[in-house]
C-alpha cells in the first residue's frame, strides 16, 4: 500500500464528489471533483515523466497551500520521485540550501515573487534542470521555466508506478531553529500508519469540508489536512491566505479546522477586546454566559451530564452570547485541532464553555507526525492526549519522551550521524521533549529540553509553561523567558498594542508614541502587576523579576519566528543583547 494508490483507490470511490475548493482572485469557491483531480494528477505525472524524472529524483514544492500544490503532490509520487516542500516565505538562501542538500532535479514554484528567489539562486544549484510555475507568466518566459499547463498538456506515456510502502515519499526540511535544517525522510509507510491511526480515533468522512490555511510544508497539516480528508471522501477548501482566514471562514463552514495556538489566541483576544468596548450591561451577560458555559464544561469533562436548569441556561447563553462565535466559524464546526506548539489550557477551556472543543495533538517531523491525539471520545485539557494506536511511548531518567514505532522517520537525508544522535540501536527516537505521562496514559508536555533555563543556583526552568500563561494577559502578545547562568528570570515582552493604548487613554497616560508610552512608569509597574499576578501558583525561581518591552513583534520576515511560528530563541537573544545585559546590571 502506497499513497498514490490510496489516492487513485479514493478517486474511484468519490468519483464526482468535490475534492478540493479553491477562490480565485475577485471570484467565489469553485469545487474540482475527485476524478477532475486525478485526471489532473495523471496529466502532471505523465508530464514530468517526459521531462525525464525517474523514480527516486527530488522534485520541490515552493508554494502556498492551492489545488496545484496538491496535484503535484501525488503526481510526484505517481513518477515515484521523492517531493521535497518548502514554506512560502522562505529567502532565496534557505531555497538555495534545501534544493543543494536535497539534490532537486525540478522545483515547482506558485508565483512570479516565488520564481525570482530560484532565478537568483539557480547557477548554484547543478542538480536543478527546470523550473515548474504555476501562475500563467506575462511577457517572455524565462530560460529552464516551464508553465504548469504546459507540462500537463505535454503528451506523454501513462505512468506504471512500481513504488513500494518502504519506499521515501517526501523529505521534510525541519524549520532549524538552531543551525541548518536536516530533511527528514518520511515513507509511505509512516504516513499510511499514521493517517490510519488517526482515523481511528477522529471520525473524518464524506459530509467533513475542511479549510486548509497551514502550510502544506509542514508535516501537520500534511497529514491532517491533506491526506486523511483526501482518503476519507471529504472536501478541502483551500484560504486565500493567511489574513483571510475569518472570511474564508464565513464562506466555506467548515466542519473540521487544524490550526497552532495562535489562531486561536488571537481569536480570544479579540473577543475579550470586544467585550471590554462593550457596556456594563453586555460585559455583565457575556461573564455569566462563560460561568454558564464553564460549569457545563466541568460537567462534561467529569462524565456527568450538566442538570436540566443548567442545560437551560446553556441555550440562553448560546444564544445571547456565543451564537456569534459559531456563527463566525461559519456555524457548521464539529471540532478544531491544535498542533505544532503549546495551546494553553485557559484558551482550550474558553472555547469548549463557548461550546466549540478544540483537540490537541502532539508529534514531531520525525515522526510523521502524530504521538498522541485527544479525540472526541478520550480528551483532557492541559495535556496533548494519550498516544495512538500501534506506537510506543516512555519518560527516560531526564524527563525526555522517547517513543518507538512504525510512524518515526526512516532517517535523515544524507546524514547519517545526525539520524544516530536521535534514534537509538533498539529503535527508540529521543523527541527532545520534556514531560510527564498521567495515570490515565494523557501525556503532559513541560518544554523543549534545549529550551530549559539552568539558573546560576542550579534550578532548571522550564519557559513555556511561564510563557503560556503570561500571553494570556490582554496586555502581552508574545514573549520569550530568558535566564541561563543568571541569578534568575527575566523576560522580552512584545506588548499589545491596542489594548495597552486603550488602557492608557482611560488612565490619563501619554500614548503620544509608542516608545513614549512603553517607557512610562505606569505602563512599566502595569506589566509587572499583571505578570505578578498571573504567577502566583509559580515557584518564587520561577518569577519574572525584569523584563523589557519592545516596540515590534516577532517575525518570520525578521528571522525571529520559524514557518510554525516558534520563537528562534537563539536568534532573539543575538538580537537583543544589549537589552538583555541592561537587565542584569549586577553582571556588568
Amino acid at each position: 500500500m502506497t499513497l498514490i494508490a490510496m489516492f487513485e483507490d479514493a478517486v474511484q470511490q468519490y468519483g464526482n464528489k468535490p475534492a478540493l475548493a479553491h477562490k480565485p482572485r475577485g471570484g467565489t469557491y469553485q469545487d474540482i471533483s475527485y476524478t477532475e483531480f486525478g485526471a489532473s494528477v495523471d496529466a502532471f505525472s505523465q508530464g514530468l515523466n517526459a521531462l525525464g524524472v525517474q523514480k527516486g529524483d527530488r522534485v520541490a514544492i515552493l508554494s502556498e497551500n492551492r489545488p496545484e500544490w496538491a496535484i503535484s503532490d501525488f503526481g510526484i509520487l505517481k513518477t515515484g520521485a521523492v517531493n521535497v516542500p518548502m514554506f512560502s516565505t522562505l529567502t532565496a538562501a534557505q531555497v538555495g540550501y534545501i534544493l543543494k542538500d536535497s539534490g532537486a532535479k525540478i522545483i515547482c514554484v506558485s508565483t512570479e515573487k516565488q520564481l525570482e528567489k530560484c532565478l537568483a539562486i539557480r547557477d548554484e544549484i547543478p542538480t536543478l534542470e527546470q523550473i515548474i510555475l504555476f501562475d500563467a507568466i506575462e511577457g517572455e518566459t524565462p530560460e529552464g521555466v516551464i508553465e504548469f499547463t504546459a507540462v500537463c498538456e505535454t503528451a506523454g506515456e501513462e505512468v506504471n508506478n512500481d513504488s513500494q510502502e518502504d519506499d521515501v515519499a517526501t523529505i521534510i526540511y525541519t524549520s532549524g531553529t538552531t543551525g541548518n535544517p536536516k530533511g527528514v525522510m518520511l515513507t509511505h509507510a509512516n504516513f499510511i500508519f499514521n493517517l490510519q491511526a488517526c482515523k481511528s480515533l477522529i471520525d473524518v468522512g464524506e459530509t467533513d469540508v475542511l479549510l486548509s490555511f497551514l502550510p502544506l510544508s509542514h508535516v501537520f497539516e500534511r497529514l491532517g489536512g491533506h491526506y486523511v480528508p483526501l482518503f476519507s471522501g471529504a472536501k478541502i477548501a483551500y484560504a486565500e491566505s493567511t489574513f483571510t482566514v475569518a472570511q474564508n471562514m464565513k464562506d466555506v463552514a467548515p466542519t473540521v479546522m487544524l490550526s497552532v495556538p495562535r489562531l486561536y489566541e488571537t481569536m480570544h483576544e479579540r473577543i475579550l477586546r470586544a467585550v471590554q468596548e462593550g457596556s456594563p450591561l453586555k460585559q455583565k451577560i457575556f461573564h455569566w454566559g462563560v460561568s454558564v458555559g464553564s460549569a457545563v464544561s466541568s460537567a462534561i469533562q467529569q462524565g456527568r451530564k450538566p442538570s436540566a436548569i443548567l442545560q437551560l441556561q446553556q441555550g440562553i447563553a448560546d444564544k445571547l452570547v456565543f451564537a456569534k462565535l459559531k456563527a463566525a466559524t461559519g456555524g457548521r464546526l464539529r471540532f478544531f485541532v491544535s498542533g505544532g506548539a503549546a495551546l494553553p489550557q485557559s484558551i482550550a477551556e474558553f472555547f469548549h464553555a463557548a461550546g466549540i472543543l478544540i483537540l490537541e495533538g502532539y508529534g514531531l517531523t520525525e515522526t510523521s507526525p502524530v504521538i498522541s491525539l485527544n479525540h472526541p471520545e478520550k480528551w483532557r485539557f492541559g495535556t496533548v492526549g494519550a498516544q495512538v494506536p500501534g506506537i510506543e511511548v516512555q519518560i527516560a531518567e531526564d524527563g525526555e519522551i522517547l517513543t518507538r514505532g512504525p510512524h518515526v522517520m526512516k532517517g535523515y537525508f544524507n546524514n547519517e550521524s545526525a539520524t544516530a544522535e536521535v534514534i537509538d540501536a533498539d529503535g527508540w527516537f529521543y523527541t527532545g521533549d520534556i514531560g510527564v505521562i498521567d495515570a490515565d496514559g494523557f501525556i503532559k508536555i513541560t518544554d523543549r529540553k534545549k529550551n530549559i533555563i539552568v539558573l546560576s543556583n542550579g534550578k532548571n526552568v522550564a519557559p513555556q509553561p511561564i510563557e503560556s500563561e503570561l500571553v494570556q494577559s490582554p496586555f502581552i502578545s508574545q514573549i520569550m523567558v530568558i535566564g541561563s547562568e543568571r541569578k534568575n528570570l527575566a523576560a522580552l515582552i512584545v506588548p499589545n498594542f491596542d489594548a495597552l493604548k486603550a488602557w492608557a487613554a482611560e488612565n490619563g497616560v501619554d500614548a503620544s508614541d509608542t516608545p513614549t508610552l512603553l517607557d512610562t512608569r505606569e505602563v512599566q509597574q502595569h506589566i509587572q502587576g499583571e505578570i505578578r499576578s498571573r504567577l502566583t501558583d509559580f515557584a518564587d525561581f520561577e518569577q519574572v523579576r525584569r523584563f523589557t518591552l519592545l516596540e515590534k513583534e516577532f517575525s518570520q520576515e525578521d528571522d525571529e519566528m520559524t514557518p510554525t511560528l516558534k520563537l528562534k530563541r537563539n536568534v532573539i537573544m543575538e538580537r537583543y543583547a544589549e537589552a538583555i545585559e541592561a537587565m542584569y546590571p549586577e553582571n556588568a
